[in-house]
């Protein structure tokens, strides 16, 4: 498979409105095509660029997947392709996470250098749960912790108050918490942008989260 050190790559940018929705495009079209995701970088906005690099064929195939999935989840999805990308464009995509101390996050998530592919957890079912507003999301999260056999994986911040709580356990448990989060959520008039579900990641995703 392509890396991106190789010059004969392609590389997908697709954009996707919030990260919950990212993450489970980006579950989708790795698990459908022969693609490697270099990460998944905010540009200061609630919008995520997923960054696929394989084959032309390849990335355009996920690329195109993405895009419609992003559609029918009813978020903004955007694709660009750009086929074998000179050397200064490769080095810029796959550039490391850069902290930005005003909004306490990282502008971009990178797979961990000591990430397992072996280790039990991360076939796990992960559940995604994103507002708008921390305090629903913490609620939300004490519930679902308190309601079912569930880890937390952490809380990702992706600027303008959105909040993504994911969690770890066995599918039935995930599913049981994330409904149980929602319901928190609206109970207290929070915004709900997004909650699922993603059963057996692809070691693709598994390896942006925290551990």
């Amino acid at each position: 498979m392509a890396t991106h050190t190789d010059p004969a790559w392609s590389l997908a940018l697709l954009e996707i409105g919030n990260l919950a929705p990212a993450l489970l495009v980006a579950d989708r079209v790795v698990k459908a095509a022969n693609v490697r995701i270099l990460g998944i970088e905010s540009a200061d906005s609630a919008v995520q660029c997923i960054k696929l690099v394989g084959s032309s064929s390849d990335v355009r195939s996920a690329g195109e997947l993405g895009l419609a999935l992003g559609r029918q989840m009813g978020t903004s999805a955007e694709l660009i392709v750009m086929a074998a990308p000179n050397e200064a464009t490769r080095i810029l995509a796959a550039s490391p996470p850069v902290y930005s101390p005003l909004l306490e996050i990282y502008d971009s998530r990178v797979p961990r250098e000591d990430f397992d592919p072996m280790e039990k957890n991360n076939s796990n079912a992960i559940g995604l749960l994103e507002t708008q507003g921390l305090v629903a999301a913490l609620h939300a999260t004490d519930e679902m912790l308190k309601g079912a056999a569930v880890s937390l994986v952490g809380k990702e911040k992706i600027g303008a108050a959105y909040v993504t709580i994911i969690i770890r356990g066995d599918v039935a448990a995930v599913q049981s918490a994330i409904e149980s989060g929602k319901q928190a959520v609206a109970r207290l008039g929070g915004k709900l942008i997004l909650a699922d579900v993603i059963a057996r990641p692809h070691p693709e995703l598994a390896a942006l989260l925290p551990k």
